[in-house]
């Protein structure tokens, strides 16, 4: 199964990432663990970027939900352009898209994926609404 992202994603970062010699398997091209760590990485570069890393005393981010579509194949030598987006906000949700290419062929997407990260309290354990300043951020993207 595909899972397709929606056109009304809007884009809200991005960021390079080097394909290392270990990142391939036995069949010469990139893992697909990879693909996610290549995900998380975006997500976390960008979480940082609107000054939201989770904190294990407070409240921040956690994934509850990740999907990655291999569409073609990463391989090595080359650098990936991940482009990270937002989609819907609710209470205390925020859908994350993201594609992935190589930086030598623009357009051409080679991956897409997502998560849908929930706003926690972390010693609390449960979900809380994301906070305004957040919120207000992603409103004028």
């Amino acid at each position: 199964m595909r899972l397709d992202l929606p056109d009304d994603k809007k884009l809200c970062f991005e960021m390079v990432i080097p394909i290392r010699w270990g990142d391939m398997d036995a069949m010469g091209h990139v893992n697909n663990a990879n693909y996610f760590r290549y995900l998380e990485s975006l997500r976390i570069e960008w979480f940082q970027k609107i000054g939201c890393l989770p904190d294990a005393n407070g409240v921040g981010p956690v994934i509850i939900n990740a999907f990655c579509s291999f569409i073609r194949q990463l391989e090595y030598p080359g650098d990936v352009l991940a482009k990270h987006y937002i989609g819907k906000v609710g209470r205390s949700t925020i859908d994350t898209f993201a594609t992935l290419e190589m930086v030598g062929q623009p357009g051409v997407i080679h991956a897409t994926g997502g998560a849908t990260v929930v706003w926690t309290d972390f010693k609390a354990q449960k979900s809380v609404p994301v906070p305004d300043d957040i919120r207000a951020l992603l409103s004028q993207l």
